[in-house]
């Protein structure tokens, strides 16, 4: 039966998620802010929660409808067959958000969503299901529009960037899908050689090493759909098991990662550890203006410090030329992609890019730069 999803991501990262879920077999995909709508079947939905490394959470579009006021959010929604999705026993939350919605309170709305599932459970059982803020087995998303709702049941559970493996951070980390994002905008597949040279926590190179390896990004972890009635425990634990049988002896690979700060650098090894990773990447200490190509060619990427972030302005204007400085003399034949929310750094780096990518990391919004680096045809004029 095909079912309607919607993934979410952070917003500039909607076509490579788009063409990540059409390789995963899903179809209508439809680009949109925030995320793309696909369809597909409930082993579709299993399968992009396990192997998506750019979507945040896979929502399951169970009813669209107009409304005008709080009460028609309340009767759509206690005509729905909760019952047949969840048992009374789970614990449930509703999140709401609105685009141009013209009630008062976003808040409200979702307590009627909520009193419609728990009233309708009480009806059927003589039981209503508990509300829970913190980790709810079931989230129910309620969009709202300027005259139309749209609920969906959050198959994810926890946001999917937690994939589990990183379990040590350090100074403003990346989240993953971003991170898994950046990558595939760069063009990076596995074989290129790939360097991080200011790898803090090692992001980048946990999700290379495991898209290097072929490990599904969700193997470690659980899901939402999990506890849906419908769950089909068989067919899950073959996807499972394909994915696990896909996976790829590790092996040293052409990915690289160095930083200034030892503390870092040690935050790095335990993630890579602790995810069997270890023997895949090689780690360096070395101050990012020092660093020299590990290749001939390659892609460099950085999620580079910024003022909001860490260190002083004045340190970060010192950084910025004498970074772009060591891109053209030791890196010719590289990419680099530049990583910030400080929307002046390229002025600073004193590079020419060609290309400048709006991302946004949560409300931040940043810029992906692009550098190709060829010899002597660097230099901003």
């Amino acid at each position: 039966m095909t079912e309607h999803f919607f993934a979410s991501c952070p917003r500039g990262l909607e076509a490579v998620l788009g063409d990540e879920l059409t390789a995963l077999g899903a179809g209508g995909v439809r680009l949109d802010e925030g995320g793309v709508h696909f369809e597909g079947d409930l082993s579709l939905c299993y399968r992009a929660n396990l192997h998506s490394r750019i979507a945040s959470r896979i929502l399951w579009r169970i009813s669209v409808s107009e409304y005008h006021a709080e009460q028609d959010i309340y009767d759509t929604a206690s005509v729905l067959p909760w019952e047949a999705w969840f048992t009374v026993t789970r614990t449930i939350r509703v999140n709401m958000v609105g685009i141009k919605c013209p009630l008062k309170s976003l808040n409200f709305a979702g307590l009627r969503i909520k009193d419609a599932v728990c009233d309708r459970f009480r009806h059927l059982t003589g039981e209503r299901p508990s509300v829970d803020t913190n980790d709810p087995d079931i989230r129910i998303h309620g969009l709202l529009e300027e005259s139309r709702m749209t609920l969906s049941l959050d198959t994810s559970g926890d946001t999917l960037f937690k994939r589990g493996v990183r379990r040590h951070t350090g100074a403003a980390p990346i989240r993953e899908n971003l991170a898994a994002g950046i990558l595939a905008l760069a063009g990076w597949k596995p074989g290129v050689p790939l360097l991080d040279p200011m790898c803090g926590s090692g992001t980048f190179l946990l999700e290379a090493a495991q898209r290097a390896l072929n490990i599904a990004p969700g193997i470690a972890r659980n899901f939402a759909f999990q506890k849906l009635k419908d769950f089909d425990a068989k067919k899950w634990k073959d996807i499972s098991a394909q994915a696990i049988a896909a996976e790829r002896e590790e092996v040293a690979l052409p990915i690289f990662g160095s930083d200034i700060s030892a503390e870092a650098l040690e935050t790095a090894r335990q993630n890579l550890e602790e995810a069997g990773l270890a023997g895949a990447v090689t780690l360096n200490r070395a101050d990012v203006r020092e660093v020299t190509a590990p290749a001939a060619e390659g892609i460099l990427v950085a999620n580079l410090p910024y003022g909001e972030r860490m260190g002083d302005r004045r340190a970060l204007e010192e950084l910025y030329p004498q970074l772009g400085d060591a891109l053209k003399k030791r890196f010719s034949g590289w990419d680099a992609y530049l990583f910030t929310a400080d929307l002046q750094m390229a002025k600073s780096i004193r590079l020419a890019t060609s290309r400048r990518i709006p991302l946004f990391n949560g409300s931040l919004e940043c810029r992906l730069f692009e550098y190709k680096m060829v010899a002597g045809r660097n230099q901003k004029s």
